[in-house]
């Protein structure tokens, strides 16, 4: 650990407490959790738990589903494909829903903005 540093990477302040989340960073942790409870939706429709999930993506541990699950991680761009199909949604459904939580401004420009 660095000199300074408090467990989980965060720097000590004068006050020892991390500095308040900015108006967008409050928004895009707001929009991850939003984004997480509709993938754990999914994954109870499907009927799969967190383990079998991670087992059909080829994951070693669980614990990367629980993150994103829960506000922690996004789905990587690179592996939506396999999620969607995990969890029996089409592929497009599953990146565009996916994208209006994780970039909502690109999905308004991309989806929404009628000429």
């Amino acid at each position: 650990m660095q000199a300074g540093s408090k467990p989980g990477g965060r720097m000590a302040g004068a006050t020892g407490n991390a500095a308040p989340l900015s108006q967008a960073a409050q928004q895009t942790k707001l929009q991850r959790k939003r984004a997480g409870q509709w993938l754990k939706d999914l994954r109870g429709k499907a009927g799969l738990s967190q383990i079998e999930l991670a087992a059909q993506l080829g994951f070693k541990y669980y614990t990367f589903v629980s993150q994103v699950e829960n506000g922690f991680g996004r789905v990587p761009t690179e592996s939506m494909e396999a999620w969607a199909r995990a969890l029996g949604v089409h592929p497009s459904h599953f990146a565009r829903e996916l994208l209006s939580y994780y970039e909502p401004e690109l999905h308004r420009l991309l989806f929404e903005v009628k000429s």
